[in-house]
């Protein structure tokens, strides 16, 4: 008796373990992964012409507006990215049933419930980004930077008005986690299973996750978000699980700096500070 509850625990931890069965080979991963910059890049630059031609100018434009613009531009480099990749991706159709899942069914199932997982993921990541971010402090000697980057950049429409905070809130908590993870996760850790172990694969997509956005003082704590990205996704092979974890992250930054905003903070300074 005893020995069969030890393998079923066993069982229920191996869907981390396991590889994907992945139709394609190196080629298709290059020219994918190229193909979603590319066209996300041409995405941007092509709503720009469109804007230019409509007669906006950003100078001009109201808070709301510039809110807007920016839900719009996000929306559609994740629409042309995703497209591409699943153009790509649906000439070996068909394959295993756990690429590219989204299933909403028994989200609290303990093997593997997306929503339980999410939970599980978004608490690990919590404590060691916490815990990375005093390492960090204790080697440097200083506050290490987190989020500072990229969220400078929003600053401006950070509780300026509901329909600011709401677009930002689309763009963060649910157009980038969409795309992000059905690229990173749903399809490069995927892909990397062929010629690593999953957990290996979970640490190098995680260094490219850090990479890509370009912001060298937050590497430490994004690499951390996306070690437990990858392994919540590993557990449920389901994409919901990790998008759900970068969606409450993402979100829950925003409306902490909308409520220090209202409260009379000087957001501004508290993030630089930081």
């Amino acid at each position: 008796m005893t020995l069969c509850r030890y393998e079923q625990s066993v069982d229920g931890w191996r869907p981390a373990l396991r590889r994907w069965d992945v139709p394609w080979q190196w080629p298709t991963v290059s020219l994918t992964m190229v193909a979603c910059a590319l066209s996300a890049l041409l995405a941007g630059k092509v709503e720009q012409s469109v804007l230019e031609y409509l007669g906006y100018q950003a100078g001009e434009a109201t808070i709301d507006e510039k809110a807007g613009v920016l839900f719009l531009e996000q929306f559609s480099v994740t629409a042309v990215a995703i497209g591409v990749m699943f153009g790509i991706t649906n000439t070996f159709r068909p394959f295993s049933d756990d690429i590219f899942r989204y299933d909403f069914k028994e989200p609290f199932k303990l093997q593997n419930g997306w929503l339980l997982w999410a939970g599980i993921g978004l608490f690990f990541a919590l404590v060691s980004i916490s815990l990375t971010g005093a390492v960090m402090t204790f080697l440097n000697g200083a506050t290490t930077q987190r989020e500072t980057d990229s969220l400078l950049l929003l600053l401006p429409l950070i509780g300026s008005s509901n329909i600011s905070t709401a677009c930002l809130l689309g763009i963060t908590g649910v157009l980038a986690p969409i795309l992000e993870e059905t690229v990173f996760r749903g399809f490069l850790m995927v892909s990397l299973t062929m010629w690593f172990s999953t957990p290996v694969s979970v640490l190098i997509t995680a260094v490219v996750f850090a990479f890509a956005h370009l912001t060298p003082g937050e590497f430490p704590q994004l690499f951390v978000l996306g070690v437990a990205l990858g392994f919540s996704y590993s557990q449920t092979r389901n994409l919901l699980t990790p998008i759900t974890v970068h969606a409450a992250w993402n979100s829950g930054v925003i409306l902490l700096l909308t409520f220090l905003q209202l409260q009379g903070y000087d957001i501004k300074e508290l993030l630089q500070a930081s």
